[in-house]
């Protein structure tokens, strides 16, 4: 695999595309629980100071009312990303009150899955169409799971790249959008081999609150009476206790990443598969909507994965739709914890070396993924969530067993060249300098942000509950410190206006009864 890597990213070098690979573009999804003083979910509605959650591009919701989602448009730079999303923080401080944003990935001090608030969209169908769905989701896999937090990076090459890309790989006479999905999977595929290292590297929830189980059986250990952990856990946001499609084996739903046709094949059987299992729950029950129907997926984001394919959607289409007619826009990495030492959740070393992955990815030879490989993917993340700093870790590769640090040492080192090339322009030589931060935590998983974060629970005799909400306050003190640029104001400003009159204007637009807009919608 590494010896393709190493000979594709001198073929683009001496094509002269160094520029071209360092083209990139990059975005962010941050979600944040907005919480109340005692680190409770907040009960309060998505503050209309912030717009309409259903028409606002920027400023949204996920699951819960509660849980907010920053969302910046594809920047230039790690820097660039970073400075709106920072942007979107210090804008929202102001609009929730004494209410503030939690600064992990998993909740706490958690009522139970009834009083979790699910979001509302207002009364046009496309705003009913998406609480439905977060109905039917807690219906399926429970509240708790949904109000999980994380960080989305999303990542694109740039246009520039491609025809020089097709020109090393020697395949000048293939179409261009089919050659530059084809490559899109191919990273894809590589990036579920790797994705083990993300955990390691970046997880930040090695512990969780008693009351996020809600009294259900555990393996995990007692950290203190109101706090569950794994000694070596990086990551169980990303492990057992994690939102995972749990019935893939049963229902027969395993994405197939061996090409876009084959990805758009699986997923639309799903979307379109009678489960009796949710048949049960019903899809309209005393007049109310439970789910947006009893299928094995109701739609194409209920798939669970560490990485997706994503469009470029229109108006109201549906993914696999427009992924068939225009291709992979950009690449989403799902699987980052929220880095709760950081007050926006990610910093620039993070974003910088998972770039660099993303390209390292791409470049390296990526054949379809066998059963025995996918049994190996899946084993692989859930080992390293689960214990990925206890040093004698081995994972499965290529058949034989590894240790997991003589593996990342590999990768690390083999993407050594290409964060050179990625430095150019950069006196500080930022991508060599988070790649070196990378390979210390890797030699010492101590240095590991899971590993901190126990380190300083146990050093200040706190639980996991005192600990996020202690990080939690300091973050929102520093943020609502932060002086927003007068411009940068006005224009959030009349975002959110926009937001809300886009919404008052769909809901005033609407002829279809809500039945009828399903059908239209899946049709």
């Amino acid at each position: 695999m590494y010896t393709y890597c190493e000979t594709r990213l001198r073929q683009i070098l001496d094509l002269g595309g160094a520029q071209c690979l360092r083209g990139t573009r990059i975005g962010l999804e941050k979600e944040s629980l907005r919480v109340e003083s005692d680190g409770s979910i907040a009960h309060t509605p998505h503050p209309p100071a912030l717009g309409a959650a259903l028409t606002h591009p920027w400023i949204t919701t996920d699951y819960s009312e509660a849980l907010l989602e920053f969302i910046t448009p594809p920047c230039n730079s790690p820097g660039e990303a970073l400075a709106f999303l920072q942007d979107l923080h210090v804008f929202t401080y102001p609009r929730i009150g004494t209410e503030y944003l939690w600064a992990t990935s998993m909740p706490c001090v958690l009522p139970g899955a009834q009083e979790i608030p699910v979001a509302h969209y207002g009364h046009s169908n496309a705003g009913r169409m998406k609480t439905v769905y977060r109905l039917g989701l807690g219906h399926r896999y429970g509240r708790l799971m949904q109000v999980i937090a994380g960080v989305h990076f999303n990542f694109s090459m740039g246009d520039c790249f491609w025809p020089i890309y097709q020109q090393a790989l020697g395949v000048p006479g293939e179409e261009a959008r089919r050659f530059r999905d084809r490559a899109y999977f191919g990273m894809i595929r590589n990036l579920q081999r790797l994705g083990w290292l993300i955990p390691y590297l970046f997880g930040a929830s090695p512990a969780v609150c008693k009351s996020f189980l809600a009294g259900r059986p555990t393996t995990l250990a007692e950290f203190d009476a109101h706090t569950f952990y794994e000694p070596w856990a990086t990551s169980l946001r990303m492990g057992d206790i994690g939102y995972q499609n749990r019935k893939e084996e049963e229902s027969g739903i395993k994405a197939n990443y061996d090409s876009l046709d084959a990805y758009i094949r699986g997923l639309s059987h799903a979307i379109s598969t009678p489960s009796p299992e949710y048949a049960r729950i019903g899809v309209e029950v005393d007049g109310e909507y439970r789910q947006l129907n009893a299928n094995i997926l109701q739609i194409e984001n209920e798939y669970y994965s560490t990485v997706r394919p994503k469009p470029l959607t229109q108006g109201n289409e549906r993914p696999t739709v427009a992924l068939e007619r225009r291709g992979v826009a950009y690449v989403e990495l799902r699987s980052v914890d929220v880095n709760v030492f950081d007050p926006l959740g990610v910093n620039e070393s993070q974003l910088r070396f998972l770039e660099a992955l993303m390209i390292h990815a791409l470049l390296l030879d990526s054949p379809p993924i066998s059963d025995l490989e996918r049994f190996a993917i899946d084993h692989n993340q859930s080992a390293t969530a689960h214990r990925g700093r206890d040093p004698s870790l081995v994972l499965m590769r290529g058949g034989e067993q590894v240790p997991l640090r003589v593996w990342a040492t590999e990768i690390l080192t083999q993407m050594a060249p290409l964060c050179q090339v990625l430095d150019a322009g950069h006196g500080d030589r930022p991508y060599s300098r988070s790649l070196a931060t990378q390979q210390a935590r890797v030699a010492d998983g101590a240095l590991t942000p899971s590993a901190r974060m126990l380190d300083l629970m146990q050093a200040q005799g706190q639980g996991f509950h005192e600990f996020a909400r202690q990080m939690s306050l300091a973050h929102g003190a520093h943020l609502r410190a932060v002086d927003l640029a007068p411009e940068r104001e006005a224009v959030l400003k009349a975002k959110a206006r926009t937001a809300l009159e886009r919404q008052r204007a769909l809901e005033a637009e609407d002829t279809l009864s809500f039945a009828e807009y399903l059908r239209h919608y899946f049709r």
